[in-house]
């Protein structure tokens, strides 16, 4: 069986390392997950995820001339949910962006700014002293 880049497969993992899992491909062909193919989080330890034996969807993203196959977890998933995703949104207007307005949006994010600075400013100048803080 050839493997074509773009297809979805059905796979099994056969092993882990910290940079990844390989997955035994219809065919006894093997591929490898990149550990940033896992999920569409940061994953920091792929045992988490995954473990040996469990059975895969997967996206072929490359074939090497070497016969190293690279595959996704992650964007197999992806295509499944992209249909379901494009019919929860409806009209196009994000559930985020109900009853506020971008000029509310934008107050709200330049007062919680002002606030951050405004404490990190007071935090930073007690550390060092601050302003009078010294005496001639």
């Amino acid at each position: 069986m050839s493997i074509e880049v773009g297809s979805k497969l059905q796979g099994k993992v056969t092993g882990i390392t910290n940079f990844g899992a390989f997955i035994e491909l219809p065919g006894g062909k093997t591929g490898l997950v990149h550990i940033s193919e896992v999920a569409d989080n940061y994953v920091k330890d792929i045992n988490e995820h995954l473990t040996v034996g469990d059975e895969v969807t997967v996206k072929v993203l490359n074939v090497e001339d070497d016969g190293k196959i690279g595959l996704s977890i992650k964007k197999a998933k992806d295509e499944s949910n992209s249909s379901n995703r494009r019919k929860s949104q409806g009209n196009g207007k994000n559930n985020r962006d109900r009853g506020e307005s971008f000029e509310q949006k934008m107050n709200r994010f330049l007062k919680d700014s002002e606030d951050r600075l405004a404490t990190l400013k007071k935090h930073t100048e007690s550390k060092r002293g601050g302003r009078g803080a010294r005496k001639g």
